[in-house]
């Protein structure tokens, strides 16, 4: 029952990222040099954002509900002590299978897991758990340096619409990294790609000390 319940939790969030990854497709895939297609992308862009924020929001409700009344809880991901024979055992199983970098298209995939300055991750079942675990490891390294850039420009779109927040209720969808921030979790797997890369730019973290494993290439090889 508990494994049922995790994995329809599990599969909610992975809807909710596939239509987010759906909408960056279309768009990206619309002649912008035609003012028609254009005008009619964007058209069903206001449409579908509308719809998909209505489904969010019922699916955050849906999740609550079912959390509170059976106290199971979506499984975030595993994280194993560094440098214990529990701990390279994942890396070798990780790195059994082609690892990707941070540079890629992460349309429509999924990761299994990933290494993180040494530290493997394996079981993160979708976007929003990878982005949150890494995001944790580098509210650890430097919180201070967290907190100053959740309040920089750099962490807002051009619209002022921010990435990171100590209030989540101004996220549409809040990941606690901190007891003091949030972040915004309503993003595509590529939008997640472009947050952590400016992170590690922030950090001064080589973006090859990190590396992903797709769930895709995983069951190739099982």
């Amino acid at each position: 029952m508990k494994t049922r319940i995790q994995q329809i939790l599990t599969e909610l969030e992975c809807v909710q990222e596939s239509f987010l990854g759906f909408s960056d497709d279309i768009w990206l895939n619309i002649e912008h040099n035609d003012s028609q297609a254009v005008q009619k992308g964007s058209e069903f862009k206001v449409a579908f954002n509308e719809k998909l924020n209505e489904f969010n929001r019922i699916s955050a409700e849906i999740s609550n509900l079912i959390e509170k009344y059976t106290n199971v809880h979506s499984e975030p991901g595993c994280i194993v002590q560094k440098g214990s024979p529990e701990h390279e055992r994942i890396i070798r199983e990780l790195n059994s299978n082609e690892h990707h970098t941070i540079e890629e298209d992460f349309t429509f995939k999924r990761p299994y897991g990933f290494v993180f300055e040494g530290q493997a991750y394996k079981d993160v079942k979708n976007w929003q758990r990878l982005y949150r675990l890494f995001c944790k490891q580098l509210a650890k390294k430097n919180i201070q340096l967290f907190k100053e850039f959740i309040n920089s420009t750099d962490a807002k779109t051009v619209r002022g619409n921010v990435f990171f927040a100590t209030d989540k209720k101004v996220l549409r969808k809040a990941l606690e990294i901190d007891t003091t921030i949030y972040a915004e979790g309503n993003l595509s797997a590529n939008d997640i790609r472009d947050r952590i890369k400016s992170l590690l730019n922030l950090f001064k973290i080589a973006p090859q000390e990190f590396s992903i494993y797709l769930r895709e290439d995983r069951n190739a090889i099982e």
